[in-house]
């Protein structure tokens, strides 16, 4: 037996509903930076042109609700990108309002996607990050004691592929995509940090520590988990998570625990540690995350008065 899984999902076919989300993507991101442009000279149609900058990154997050959901089975995935849905239709209405701070996370979002996007499009620097990626991960496999294959993927023509053979002569093969870099959440703090008035010295720091911290974490998850599953170390509740699930594969279960479950929710608890360390150098990030928590709670927050009264910078 051979079981054969993605650490993330590959590129699907180019058909017109896998095309969609990238080409949605770069309007996004086209439609938040005219935001960023008309800011400056014209800020009601500025508003204008945000709230349905806005309510275009929900259509984004609802097209992609489907295949996190069902395509890739991760269940935080799909729950974040469905709220994502309502609460961007939100922040345009807020925006369009009058929340004028929402510029800013206006700005942050087509920051990210200048960073991100690139990667998605460009083959040869999306090839360079996966097997600079697979080459350490393997590294770190290798110093574990641990003996896989590491070869090319058949699916993406990377050397970014895993293959654990146990004594009995079942295989198991991991191989790693754009997702397993940690380019995402590299975005993410690059597009904050990018869209804030601070110092360039503090925000070259500050965006220094989290690159540094989201890539040595992101190694650390991508060897946990294709020994997990190599090793099928999570093979519990196997009936009940694959009538759930969906999988026909037993061994299946194993990468299911080790990725979409504990290293999702783990993922989640780093980004927020890696948030606070950003906020040490650059606390004008709060202002984003005063705005962010607004659209969630419907309450008001002072949280950089919070950290200067904690003792923070």
């Amino acid at each position: 037996m051979t079981a054969v899984v993605p650490l993330a999902l590959p590129a699907a076919p180019a058909e017109v509903l896998d095309v969609l989300p990238d080409v949605l993507a770069w309007v996004v991101v086209a439609a938040f930076l005219a935001t960023a442009v008309l800011e400056r000279y014209d800020r009601r149609r500025a508003r204008s042109v945000g709230a349905v900058s806005w309510v275009l990154f929900g259509a984004f997050w609802a097209v992609l609700f489907p295949k996190f959901a069902f395509g890739m089975k991760s269940f935080v995935e799909g729950a974040l990108s469905l709220l994502a849905v309502p609460l961007s239709v939100y922040a345009g209405y807020l925006l369009y309002s009058g929340r004028d701070s929402l510029f800013l996370l206006s700005r942050a979002v087509g920051a990210m996607g200048l960073i991100y996007l690139p990667f998605t499009t460009i083959d040869p620097a999306r090839q360079f990050l996966v097997e600079a990626v697979s080459y350490q991960t393997h590294l770190v496999i290798e110093a574990l004691g641990y003996d896989p294959e590491f070869t090319v993927a058949d699916e993406n023509g990377y050397k970014s592929a895993f293959i654990f053979t146990n004594e009995a002569g079942h295989s198991f093969y991991t191989y790693l995509v754009l997702a397993c870099t940690g380019i995402g959440s590299m975005s993410i703090f690059g597009g904050l940090i990018a869209a804030v008035d601070a110092p360039l010295r503090r925000k070259l720091r500050a965006f220094g520590v989290a690159v540094a911290v989201i890539w040595v974490l992101n190694v650390v998850r991508n060897v946990f988990i294709a020994v997990a599953f190599g090793h099928q170390w999570f093979q519990f509740y196997v009936d009940p998570i694959m009538s759930v699930v969906g999988y026909t594969q037993p061994g299946m279960v194993s990468f299911f625990i080790a990725d979409r479950v504990l290293s999702q929710v783990l993922a989640v608890v780093a980004l927020v540690g890696i948030l606070w360390l950003v906020v040490r150098d650059v606390p004008e990030v709060l202002t984003v995350v005063e705005d962010v928590a607004y659209i969630v709670t419907g309450n008001e927050y002072d949280l950089r008065r919070t950290v200067r009264a904690d003792g923070g910078r």
